[in-house]
């Protein structure tokens, strides 16, 4: 398929990377007028993604992820640092890096509930410049590749979360882009369409097409299955990079010890156990989940029980080989669970940016 635009503008350099971040800064104000404070969304964040290579960015909640993708995607202006998409710098070539852009953003707003799919897709086609024969051929194609043909014709209004995201991941791709931006794509969908919305990104965009892609995540399990490439993000900073075979490779100790106790008791007093190198707790759902990195679990389980019993029930004991969460955890000292979430005033967007 021809991209809107490919025959008016020369392409970007060949041995270019599909995309190259250098020390992005984003700050955002928050707060009255006279008490504002300032905030660093992004801090620095340096990497680059290969063509046709499958890239996680990991982090928590508020570490950064969303407003990174906006920045990639044009959507926010950086105050300091480069990106560049084909060699191609994305704001002196806004406009050719757009085009060359598919972009679905976590809690996608920008499909319309009382238009059917195909409707949405036509308005969408439209904006990227397709038309006739051709956008008739590729929606086709996309309804029937994501298993919407029996139902492209309804309001989008009576579709599962699971559909209308199906029907976003065609929006993103319709204009069959060179990198895809995907920002926490199975977010609150049910396991079935989970699973399935991570086998279309890895088998069909990545495996088959080729495609370049960036996917945001807090999801361990995500992450390992689907990227060549991690890059932890935390407090706005990118700490590593790495795929996840060497992330687990060179994590310093072989084992966590994981105990699940009803309630909230003081897990301090575990948590500084001998031996211990790395510890978290977790509370949801009114059981917490305490993690605790060491060279044998065994060495710190009867403790552990014993200072956790003390007015709590102990629901259940595990002892696992480390997770991508386990090196998270131990790289940043952050939880992947936890929410460092900020609500800044996201100034700065580029004026009709949502329209992407």
């Amino acid at each position: 398929m021809t991209e809107p635009g490919s025959t008016l503008e020369p392409a970007g350099r060949e041995d270019a990377a599909a995309l190259e971040c250098r020390d992005v800064v984003k700050t955002f104000k928050r707060g009255r007028r006279l008490r504002r404070k300032t905030m660093k969304a992004v801090d620095g964040a340096s990497f680059s993604i290969r063509k046709g290579e499958l890239f996680g960015l990991l982090g928590p909640n508020g570490a950064g992820k969303t407003t990174l993708v906006r920045c990639i995607a044009t959507l926010l202006i950086p105050d300091a640092g480069s990106i560049r998409i084909l060699g191609r710098d994305v704001f002196k070539d806004s406009l050719w890096c757009r085009q060359r852009i598919g972009l679905l953003t976590s809690g996608e707003r920008t499909l319309y509930w009382k238009l059917s799919a195909r409707a949405n897709l036509n308005f969408f086609a439209a904006l990227y410049g397709l038309s006739g024969k051709e956008r008739d051929k590729r929606i086709d194609y996309l309804v029937e590749l994501l298993g919407l043909k029996e139902v492209e014709n309804e309001r989008l209004e009576r579709y599962s979360s699971g559909m209308k995201q199906k029907v976003s991941v065609a929006r993103a791709i319709l204009h069959d882009p060179d990198l895809i931006l995907l920002d926490e794509p199975s977010l609150g969908l049910d396991p079935q369409f989970a699973r399935f919305i991570r086998q279309f990104i890895r088998e069909e965009l990545n495996q088959r097409l080729g495609k370049t892609i960036l996917i945001t995540t807090h999801y361990m399990d995500e992450a390992d299955e689907l990227c060549n490439r991690i890059a932890f993000i935390s407090r706005g900073k990118i700490v590593d990079v790495k795929s996840p075979a060497a992330y687990k490779r060179d994590i310093p100790h072989t084992e966590v010890l994981e105990i699940r106790v009803q309630g909230q008791p003081d897990t301090r007093p575990v948590e500084t156990l001998p031996g211990v190198e790395r510890a978290s707790a977790e509370f949801k759902d009114g059981v917490t989940t305490v993690k605790l990195v060491l060279p044998r679990a065994e060495t710190a389980l009867a403790d552990a029980i014993e200072l956790l019993r003390t007015g709590s029930k102990i629901l259940g004991v595990d002892v696992k080989q480390p997770t991508l969460e386990d090196v998270f955890l131990y790289v940043t000292g952050t939880s992947l669970g936890a929410d460092t979430t900020e609500k800044p005033d996201e100034a700065g967007g580029r004026p009709g940016a949502d329209g992407h």
